[in-house]
């Protein structure tokens, strides 16, 4: 499977902007430190779906962005427990839009749509990504 630099943005952390991307192998990495705890229920955590997010997840979870945009894993760990509790709040929202971009990279492509008359959000359609792995045509029972 190839991973591409798909979803890839920067933010500023620690007073520096900073590359960040989530890969796979970042995504696998946070779910195995958290098992049985997932990156969706994270996900439904920052968009107000369920319960907050813990500080650690958010943390983490930058930390693994920051790796995946180049950041040694030493640096990336050094630079997140450096910050003040002071930028919980700012890094909850790097966290979200970070999540944004890994799932949804299009809204990285095109500027949005602006909304109907009077309309205070803008909205576009996101189309699905094309793969390259083949479907593969499962057996149907004849009963």
């Amino acid at each position: 499977m190839a991973i591409s630099g798909t979803g890839a943005y920067e933010e500023i952390v620690g007073g520096q902007r900073r590359r960040l991307l989530l890969t796979n192998h970042e995504i696998q990495r946070f779910e195995l430190q958290y098992a049985p705890f997932g990156i969706f229920e994270l996900y439904d955590q920052l968009f107000g779906r369920a319960s907050p997010p813990q500080v650690r997840h958010v943390r983490d979870l930058i930390a693994l962005g920051l790796v995946g945009g180049g950041m040694s894993d030493r640096a990336a760990d050094d630079l997140i427990s450096s910050l003040p509790p002071s930028d919980n709040v700012a890094l909850r929202g790097i966290a979200q839009r970070l999540m944004g971009v890994t799932f949804f990279p299009d809204v990285l492509a095109a500027p949005p749509k602006k909304g109907g008359a009077g309309s205070r959000v803008a909205s576009r359609a996101v189309q699905p990504r094309p793969t390259t792995e083949p479907e593969i045509a499962l057996p149907t029972s004849a009963a």
